[in-house]
């Protein structure tokens, strides 16, 4: 068989893998959420779940930075890692330290735009600025608030759900693999995932939320998310065909990389609808 032709023969099982998956094609949690239907105690539940997540995809990062197999791996992670933590993305043809964004309000004291509604979804972290109140978690934080929720409510592991945590360890222990093609996998399924509209499910429920009862909810954080992954969603391909030509590349352990993670992903899901059955029916 030609390279083209096995290329494709492998497509063929990243689909029955992935792109098939039951947590990227039906998600009951994030369809019933879409509805509008959650309510404030519920909203506040999702809120305190995904914190732990954001906070544990950083050790995550971290871990695939360290265990990169490339210089090339090794920069990728570390944009991802940093934007996370609050450097916002500078434009290619922008100067030095000065991040993307458009002109408007939400600036901090020194007047950086750190509103995730207006700051920059491309570029790159090289030469950006960090800016504490641009980090990834803190705009959850600030998602909290209206509902309650202060810094100490979001983001440790003791708030987290069992299956919060097994999603949690899986995210460490897969996608931070040391094993390059293991990591591969679940980066590629991490991705996937992220871009296959699970965003915009939540973003039209927390929406109905917002304007149900508690107007001063911000959105920021969710919809940034929505932004960057629809560009994501374009480089999936090139990224496979990449992986796949990598030297010492291992077809099997990909697929069992990206199918593993992606279990993960679902038990966390499945968590929070079991807890939203559990506590409509007491």
């Amino acid at each position: 068989m030609s390279v083209a032709g096995d290329l494709e023969t492998f497509r063929e099982r990243v689909d029955e893998v992935v792109h098939s998956h039951p947590v990227v094609v039906d998600n009951t949690y994030t369809k019933w959420f879409a509805k509008g239907e959650a309510s404030r105690p519920e909203v506040r539940h999702l809120a305190v779940q995904f914190s732990v997540f954001s906070h544990q995809f950083v050790v995550a990062s971290l871990r695939k930075v360290i265990n990169a197999a490339d210089h090339e791996t090794y920069r990728a992670g570390k944009e991802i890692l940093m934007n996370e933590l609050g450097v916002v993305f500078r434009p290619p043809s922008a100067p030095i330290g000065q991040s993307g964004g458009q002109a408007g309000t939400a600036r901090d004291d020194d007047g950086e735009i750190v509103d995730p509604d207006i700051v920059g979804t491309e570029g790159t972290v090289d030469g950006g600025r960090f800016r504490f109140s641009a980090g990834h978690f803190e705009w959850l934080v600030r998602f909290g608030g209206p509902l309650g929720l202060r810094f100490e409510d979001m983001g440790k592991r003791r708030h987290a759900t069992p299956s919060t945590l097994f999603f949690c360890d899986e995210l460490i222990r897969i996608y931070g693999s040391d094993d390059p093609t293991i990591a591969e996998g679940a980066s590629y399924a991490v991705e996937h995932w992220a871009a296959a509209g699970f965003w915009k499910e939540l973003i039209a429920g927390l929406r109905a939320c917002k304007m149900r009862e508690c107007p001063e909810l911000p959105l920021g954080f969710w919809t940034w998310h929505d932004k960057i992954e629809d560009q994501h969603a374009a480089h999936t391909a090139d990224e496979l065909t990449q992986a796949f030509h990598t030297p010492g590349f291992d077809r099997e352990k990909f697929l069992s990389g990206a199918g593993e993670m992606l279990d993960g992903v679902r038990a966390f899901w499945d968590g929070l609808w079991s807890d939203h059955v559990v506590g409509r029916a007491a």
